[in-house]
């Protein structure tokens, strides 16, 4: 049984779903430049989350495009299916480009859709173990034989996966409840589930006093975090290098904005946007053991090789792929040095060496 659930739900993530497409379905037209990020539309208008935000009011951006007689258009997804939009968007060509998570670009890949990595996403967005209020828990070897809600086919799955195994233990060791982060956060907070491993949405429950975080990638190497970069298609990267150069470049301008301590608090306002309270952001992103600027590095380092070496490993051992897909393919390491040149960064960023 539990073989199959993983199998419906990781199909789900390159099969077409005619109610989500619908979502994200765009007209083909030539010299539009579709990139998709999760985002809310209301009243016509989008509000974005992250690093896209910045890069869509960018003028040098938008004008260099109208330039070559293009225009860029966002395509929204919601955050509860984004790997399945965007997996379906790039499978049917309606998009070139899109900001998300590492593990749904790897199946999409193994599928058999070329996808490549054009700029990192910064060292990665931190996840938590949560258990409800009253549990003696303290590590996820407390855990064992318990039920966890984990939603699976999710980025931070593989995160989930290294932190049991440095207990020694497997999935197999615990009850996985196949639930979404709004399900799996009522879940824990009701007591149906002994622990829950999620995003920021973590704090919220903390705050809220119905649940408590025994865990975070904040004390784990960089390494374990989970990976949002800038994808874009293969053939169209290929074939428009100027195109995907233009993105790139003002993903690292918006990076480098965003990674100037005066510009945090505006950056965290601007995230308030999406409903979650500039307290929760802060308390997510901000981190002790990582400067802000550094958080915000789009290098292509070591370090970010050998994560999706270890994801490779994971979707492999998880039966999510049936072989693993080339590092090296996956990532396209000429647009980003290319950008910090042009922009004149070459001394602003170093590798995070020691903490990978």
């Amino acid at each position: 049984m539990f073989t199959r659930i993983i199998k419906r739900v990781f199909a789900s993530i390159v099969a077409f779903s005619a109610i989500g497409f619908a979502s994200v379905t765009v007209v083909a037209q030539d010299n539009v430049l579709r990139v998709a990020v999760v985002a809310n539309a209301s009243s016509g208008e989008l509000t974005f989350a992250g690093i896209p935000q910045v890069v869509a009011r960018d003028s040098l951006f938008i004008d260099a495009l109208a330039k070559l007689n293009y225009r860029v258009e966002w395509v929204p997804v919601s955050t509860a299916a984004v790997a399945t939009l965007v997996n379906e968007s790039f499978a049917s060509g309606k998009i070139q480009f899109a900001f998300y998570g590492d593990l749904p670009s790897l199946i999409l890949n193994a599928s058999g859709v070329n996808t490549r990595l054009v700029v990192p996403g910064s060292v990665g967005n931190n996840v938590y173990l949560v258990v409800p209020k009253d549990s003696t828990a303290k590590t996820i070897g407390d855990l064992k034989g318990k039920r966890i809600a984990l939603h699976r086919g999710r980025p931070w799955e593989a995160t989930f996966a290294k932190l049991v195994a440095s207990e020694g233990l497997g999935l197999r060791d615990f009850r996985i409840m196949n639930l979404n982060p709004q399900a799996g956060a009522a879940a824990v907070s009701a007591g149906n589930v002994d622990g829950f491993f999620t995003l920021s949405d973590a704090h919220v429950l903390n705050e809220k006093g119905v649940g408590k975080i025994i865990w975070s990638t904040k004390v784990a190497p960089v390494s374990w975090r989970m990976r949002a970069e800038l994808w874009g298609a293969e053939a169209f990267i290929n074939a428009n290098p100027e195109i995907t150069q233009l993105l790139a470049t003002a993903t690292v301008r918006a990076m480098h904005w965003v990674s100037q301590e005066e510009n945090q608090s505006g950056y965290i306002r601007e995230q308030a946007r999406l409903g979650m309270p500039e307290s929760i952001i802060r308390q997510d992103i901000l981190d002790g053991n990582i400067p802000w600027k550094d958080y915000w590095s789009p290098l292509i380092s070591h370090g970010l090789f050998e994560h999706y070496h270890a994801l490779n490993e994971y979707a492999v051992s998880a039966k999510l792929v049936r072989k693993p897909v080339a590092t090296e393919q996956l990532i396209d390491s000429r647009f980003v040095p290319a950008a910090i040149q042009a922009l004149q960064l070459e001394s602003y960023w170093l590798p995070l060496e020691g903490r990978e």
